[in-house]
């Protein structure tokens, strides 16, 4: 059971993620929504995150952010549903905007997408942008004693992960996301120094 802080209603993640799934899509299944829409009865899933299977077996990495990009671009293929926040006028695709290692289980039948919180619609790269952003603007979710050991394999699942998506297009992208980021009340001011930073550097 997910249950919401503060009361919060959560039943819009729910209905995203059978929104995916009825497209195919690898989301936890959805069994039940409770107590006025703040707990969402789920599938349980067993498994690692990607991040930590990329951390312990660094061997992996390549393949992992490959499938990382797969989970994007299928994910892409979805039509973005009305009742989503729009992002942009540029497409009409569902997007996660928290697509990166931390929020894929790998689980015995394969990666499966959580956290669905932020889920919108529009332009693929837009997503594409916002997990560059994660990997490399915000601190690393790490106990400070391993953040410096482990940051080189955040970066480097970053640099390698928007190799599939290079081009001016993405540059832009990139910086609407890092401007959006800016925004985030739960942003440190060193982190959003390091937003301010890369939307400088894509615009140019």
């Amino acid at each position: 059971m997910r249950r919401a802080k503060g009361g919060r209603v959560i039943e819009h993640e729910a209905r995203v993620m059978e929104h995916a799934a009825a497209h195919g899509y690898p989301v936890p299944r959805i069994h039940d929504v409770r107590a006025a829409g703040t707990e969402i009865i789920m599938e349980r899933l067993d498994g690692p995150l990607m991040m930590n299977v990329m951390a312990s077996r660094p061997w992996t990495l390549a393949r992992n952010v490959r499938l990382l990009a797969d989970l994007h671009d299928e994910l892409h293929q979805i039509p973005g549903p009305d009742w989503v926040p729009r992002l942009d006028t540029e497409g009409d695709r569902l997007l996660h905007l928290d697509l990166h290692p931390m929020n894929v289980m790998m689980t015995a039948r394969g990666p499966v997408v959580i956290d669905w919180a932020n889920a919108g619609r529009g332009n693929p790269l837009l997503d594409v942008g916002f997990t560059y952003v994660l990997l490399t603007c915000p601190r690393a979710p790490w106990p400070p004693v391993v953040r410096p050991a482990l940051e080189p394999v955040r970066v480097a699942i970053a640099r390698l992960f928007i190799r599939r998506y290079r081009g001016r297009a993405l540059s832009a992208r990139i910086a609407d996301a890092a401007e959006l980021k800016m925004l985030d009340q739960n942003m440190l001011p060193d982190e959003i120094d390091r937003c301010r930073s890369l939307a400088a550097r894509m615009r140019r």
